[in-house]
């Protein structure tokens, strides 16, 4: 009975912030909606647990050539199309931190793009990863946050070096605990 009430309170919050068409995929566990109480947009956005390469059961995933290069020397792994830098980073245990667990919210995934070339083919950075980046240690102009560069076939072959060290607040004591 209690989770019922609790099932039935769960109905009407995501009936109050969608305000909006609310569908659910069954197959994918995707919920999609095109407007909530945060924003309206004309596009509908989709809310998922699974990254598109996890949702593909039995397709072939397209993958692309990502170089990480750190001080231990270089690591080629394939990355699939879908995926953010940070994801399959570690997924290849390569050393790329992370903090905040891809919310954009530190820079400890901060990575360097080699290539200007490749740079130029990513999308520009949001103004909120701008504001992380001016805390990253060794910042340069191909400079990005991992957690934000989402792999593309147009990025295959792309050359990352991960800087000598990060800034992480909480773990290097540079912020006071409150």
């Amino acid at each position: 009975m209690l989770f019922s009430r609790f099932s039935g309170l769960g109905k009407q919050m995501i009936k109050y912030l969608t305000k909006g068409p609310l569908t659910f995929s069954p197959k994918t566990g995707n919920v999609h909606a095109s407007c909530n109480y945060f924003s309206c947009t004309s596009k509908p956005h989709t809310f998922s647990t699974t990254t598109p390469h996890e949702e593909r059961n039995n397709q072939a995933v397209e993958e692309i050539s990502v170089i990480f290069v750190d001080n231990d020397g270089e690591k080629h792994v394939k990355v699939p199309v879908g995926m953010s830098i940070l994801e399959a980073a570690h997924e290849h245990d390569i050393k790329l931190e992370g903090a905040c667990e891809g919310s954009c919210a530190c820079s400890t995934c901060h990575v360097i793009v080699r290539d200007m070339e490749y740079y130029n083919k990513l999308e520009d950075p949001a103004d909120e990863e701008n504001d992380m980046l001016d805390l990253a240690f060794g910042l340069t102009e191909t400079s990005r946050l991992g957690c934000q560069v989402i792999a593309t076939p147009e990025l295959d072959g792309i050359c990352l070096e991960l800087p000598a060290a990060t800034r992480n607040f909480a773990v290097d004591k540079h912020a006071r605990a409150t």
